[in-house]
């Protein structure tokens, strides 16, 4: 139970707007809410200035820089205080170019020194970012960057390319700053706003309220279209309190994110953040040496790391007898991660270091956590069984509760409709870090969200149970649940059974036909460099689907050479696609 809050940035001031700090604990699956607190008026970027400070010539940000005369990496350090003027001076720049508060910002640099400073600039002068993940296709991205009606578009050339060839955001962009070489469009380039700025002014920032929006951070677009979470500005304060809290985070500590927004809880936690030589766009194709030998090189203390990314780091210390002993932690979020990949991993850590899954969504992040030490000693084996797959426990400040499954709009929480412990139903979540609407998605926002102000809960989409240690147990997406003549079969609950068969790398359920009478049909990705039978490989999964009787109807299987996943973690499996697929493969089913 928690007693009090304790804020990482200091003393807090007055004239906060009200808001609760809720247990994380959960027994019965309704948690009772705790004491009130006083959010204080609240801008992320606060805290590098405070960093600035305390650590003003530690590393922020080490940035690899390979030279091409000699192919030889090098680093470029940049200190806290560099940061912060660096941020002061981007904010004269871009004021005096049109800049402003509230106005809404499209930002496409690849992880380095410039989008820690454009990030950070934005959000002092009191601009939205917008995020919005290059990797989701062109159509999407048209779609989410003419949704957003963004004023503002920071970007590097190729992203200015493609917004003038792609005619992205046409009819609001007003303001170009290009990162690097300008090109035939209009508007400076970064550079040339920083020189337009007064150097070593600290700027004067507008008072920010815990209420004004803060960013637009698009979904990745698994179980639909591409939506904009809009975050308020109590909401990224609320995340790095319950990260520090949740994995007792020191300043002073060294982080190597690989996935970029993680760097930016780097700055805000005192972390350095070492950025990766990889492509941020396919995690899953990142070199595990070059991982390995950055966090030898740096004695690395923390990792984020995607499942896909975490996979193939796992495998290859295994394989290469490699260890870790610098680091104290290692994080990976994005989509539920095998037990046998932590604990491969978790096994070339040092003594009592673990691997954390930290469990939510753009909407509403962290939700839940659980580390490797439960995950081998308990969990893996029921998640085989098919209990489904534990997330953890609640986080600090955020209450969950499990509702009914259905898809009607709901406009007020009714306590009473809250199922008993370790009954299946749809997770909802209240608390900080919890979004309260999507950007211009009037219907999608009153599709996810119940009640409002402090009295809102995010639907999470999860199908869960909570058990009487008051753990979450994921069973899968709502969207993905298959409805057959007999009742319902929940993805991850389903597939978690079939999966342990040591030939197959993962299974993806899918359901063909309409519902309530769908036939459901089990996509198998085989494990690598694996060549079966394919009729003797279906008949052991099908006595495998024999020991549970929800899995008992599953006769109908199919081998898919790589299951489409989203660009972002490359782990989400697009049921969706798969669907399709088996459709017009149906006759090769056996």
């Amino acid at each position: 139970m928690i007693d009090k809050l304790e804020w990482l940035f200091g003393p807090t001031n007055e004239g906060g707007v009200s808001a609760r700090m809720y247990l994380g604990t959960v027994d019965p699956p309704c948690v009772p809410q705790g004491s009130e607190l006083r959010i204080p008026d609240a801008n992320i970027a606060d805290a590098l200035r405070k960093m600035a400070i305390r650590r003003a010539d530690a590393p922020a940000i080490e940035e690899p820089l390979r030279l091409s005369s000699k192919r030889e990496l090098h680093y470029d350090t940049m200190s806290f205080r560099h940061l912060d003027e660096e941020v002061d001076r981007l904010c004269h720049g871009l004021t005096r170019i049109g800049f402003e508060r509230g106005m809404r910002v499209v930002v496409m640099i690849p992880p380095c020194r410039d989008f820690f400073s454009v990030t950070f600039a934005l959000f002092r002068l009191g601009a939205v970012p917008v995020f919005v993940d290059p990797g989701i296709g062109t159509k999407w991205l048209k779609n989410c960057l003419d949704e957003a009606r963004p004023e503002g578009f920071i970007g590097i050339p190729k992203a200015q390319l493609g917004r003038v060839i792609l005619r992205w955001a046409r009819r609001s962009v007003r303001l170009r700053v290009t990162v690097g070489r300008k090109g035939p469009w209009r508007g400076p380039t970064l550079k040339q706003v920083r020189q337009r700025s007064e150097p070593l002014v600290p700027f004067d920032e507008p008072v920010t309220r815990a209420e004004d929006p803060a960013a637009i951070l698009f979904t990745s677009g698994s179980t639909g279209p591409p939506k904009g979470a809009v975050y308020h500005h109590a909401i990224f304060p609320a995340q790095v309190r319950h990260l520090q809290k949740l994995y007792a985070i020191q300043e002073g500590e060294i982080d190597l994110p690989t996935f970029p927004l993680f760097g930016l809880f780097d700055i805000a936690l005192g972390m350095t953040a070492v950025i990766p030589e990889m492509d941020f766009t396919r995690p899953a194709s990142a070199d595990p040496k070059k991982l390995l030998d950055t966090i030898d090189h740096f004695s690395v203390t923390n990792l984020f790391a995607s499942p896909a990314l975490l996979k193939n780091l796992a495998r290859y210390v295994e394989e290469t007898d490699r260890r870790l002993p610098t680091l104290r932690r290692v994080l990976s979020a994005g989509a539920p991660v095998p037990a046998d990949e932590i604990a491969r991993l978790a096994s070339r850590l040092a003594e009592g270091v673990q691997v954390h899954t930290p469990y939510g969504a753009t909407e509403a992040l962290p939700v839940a956590t659980i580390g490797s030490d439960e995950i081998a000693a308990e969990t893996a084996a029921k998640t085989r069984s098919g209990a489904g797959v534990c997330v953890g426990r609640p986080a600090p400040e955020i209450e969950v509760a499990v509702i009914p499954v259905h898809d009607e709009t709901i406009t007020t929480w009714d306590r009473s409709t809250c199922l008993p412990t370790d009954t299946v139903g749809e997770l909802c979540v209240r608390g900080t870090v919890v979004s309260r609407q999507y950007f211009r998605r009037p219907t999608a926002t009153a599709a996810a969200k119940i009640g409002r102000d402090s009295d809102l809960w995010h639907r999470m989409g999860d199908l869960a149970r909570i058990d009487a240690q008051g753990r979450i147990w994921f069973q899968g997406r709502k969207a993905h649940r298959v409805w057959t003549s007999e009742g319902p079969l929940d993805s991850m609950a389903t597939e978690s059974i079939f999966n342990a068969h040591p030939k197959v790398a993962r299974t993806a359920l899918v359901g063909l036909g309409a519902p309530p009478a769908q036939q459901p049909l089990l996509c198998v990705e085989l494990a690598e460099d694996v060549t079966v039978e394919p009729s003797e490989l279906f008949s052991q999964l099908k006595a495998l689907g024999q020991v549970d009787d929800r899995t008992k109807q599953i006769d109908r299987f199919l081998i898919h050479p790589n299951f489409p996943v989203d660009i972002r973690h490359n782990a989400k499996i697009f049921r969706e696609k798969l669907a399709a697929w088996a459709a017009g493969n149906e006759g090769r089913s056996r």
